[in-house]
């Protein structure tokens, strides 16, 4: 198994287990694939729920330039939405797991096909 392998089943338990969320398997692989190097990077492979600038990257790299969303308050309500459904205490809230969420959330699957 591959590193990037290991990580994509590591990030499935995490939507099972700590978000209620069966996993389409290839939508997670792209969205991982999407992700790049920084998967493997400690710092750069979570997302710091609660540091404003990490959620204004999150809403500036992700929503607005990689999904084509405008933006809005629905962009940091749907954030807060799903921070809230990974779990606020959860220290480790991996990239590819909000990402994934955001892209359901915002109905965005299309731009991985």
């Amino acid at each position: 198994m591959s590193a990037r392998e290991e990580l994509i089943a590591k990030y499935a338990a995490d939507l099972k287990e700590k978000c209620g969320v069966t996993p389409n398997m290839d939508l997670l692989t792209k969205v991982t694939i999407g992700c790049g190097p920084s998967i493997y990077n400690a710092d750069s492979s979570t997302v710091a729920g609660s540091q404003r600038s990490e959620l204004h990257t999150v809403k500036k790299n992700f929503l607005i330039k990689k999904l084509g969303l405008t933006d809005s308050p629905a962009l940091d309500e749907g954030i807060n939405a799903i921070l809230e459904k990974y779990g606020k205490s959860n220290k480790n809230k991996y990239r590819v797991v909000v990402y994934y969420l955001l892209t359901l959330h915002f109905k965005k699957e299309s731009v991985y096909n």
